[in-house]
């Protein structure tokens, strides 16, 4: 029991262990799992979970992205046509953002999969794979199919609903009035003096939306059987592989902090009245 204490580092002192742990974790030593092994048959962690986060950063980049353009497009739309048809619709949809991307995920399959047979079950590829790369890319995509949708429609209604009401907002300010008198177009009012300044309080909503989506990963993996990290997860904790999951949670909190570090960045990008460095016109 000593000599194992000593291995481990445990018979030092605990501000000691806490920096050894985050030297460790900065630089991904996650030791050894304890029942999952890698595609290669590794035991290491840091194997298993890089050969699962491209998968998860492929699905969950590509639905993001398209539901933060597609949302914008939309809620721009909607802002123009206050009190419609549409923007009623969207406006009593807006409740069922609070289901996870998973509960749409299965009435999709139920739908698309099961019934209508037109798109796969789930997974990454067809099996077996297409051997051609330009044949697997489709096949890729057209397993993407199921789960993109699943997320853009959990998140679809409260995001349209929310950012129309800040074009809204801030359409109606004095300096787009004095640009509507000036006669500026439609479009570049929009674009300048409606968007433009809705921009960081949009990107910070579809940025917490984002960290949102992160932490449904688990199950949201395992219900379309994506080979993802979240779905790693899922399994270290069926198996009680401690290991494992101390690694992937550890990688999760990356990827939020990542997102909180690009969400300050865009900031400075989209805000002109953000300066980075801090300086001062004269």
């Amino acid at each position: 029991m000593r000599l194992e204490e000593k291995r481990l580092g445990l018979d030092r002192p605990f501000v000691v262990r806490s920096f050894l742990f985050l030297r460790n974790a900065l630089t991904l030593r996650l030791g050894f799992a304890e029942r999952m092994v890698s595609d290669a048959g590794s035991r290491q962690v840091r194997l298993i979970i890089l050969e699962r986060l491209p998968t998860t950063l492929l699905l969950f980049g590509t639905a993001d992205l398209l539901l933060f353009f597609l949302s914008v497009f939309v809620a721009l739309v909607l802002s123009r046509q206050y009190g419609s048809f549409w923007d009623r619709v969207f406006v009593a949809l807006s409740p069922t953002s609070a289901a996870p991307g998973w509960f749409y995920g299965i009435f999709l399959i139920l739908i698309f999969a099961s019934w209508l047979r037109i798109l796969p079950f789930g997974d990454l590829v067809d099996v077996p794979p297409p051997e051609s790369r330009v044949l697997y890319a489709l096949s890729v995509l057209k397993h993407m199919i199921l789960p993109t949708m699943a997320i853009i429609l959990s998140a679809i209604f409260i995001s349209v609903y929310s950012w129309r009401t800040f074009f809204l907002i801030y359409s109606s300010e004095d300096y787009v009035e004095l640009a509507r008198a000036k006669g500026l177009s439609g479009r570049t009012i929009e674009r300048r003096y409606i968007l433009r300044p809705t921009l960081p309080t949009i990107i910070t909503s579809f940025a917490l939306m984002v960290i949102s989506l992160w932490t449904g990963a688990p199950i949201f993996e395992t219900v379309f059987n994506w080979p993802g990290l979240g779905r790693t997860l899922f399994q270290a904790i069926g198996l009680f592989d401690i290991p494992v999951i101390v690694g992937s949670t550890v990688i999760f909190a990356y990827l939020l902090a990542i997102t909180v570090f690009l969400l300050d960045i865009l900031y400075a990008l989209v805000d002109p009245r953000v300066r980075i460095g801090g300086g001062h016109k004269q």
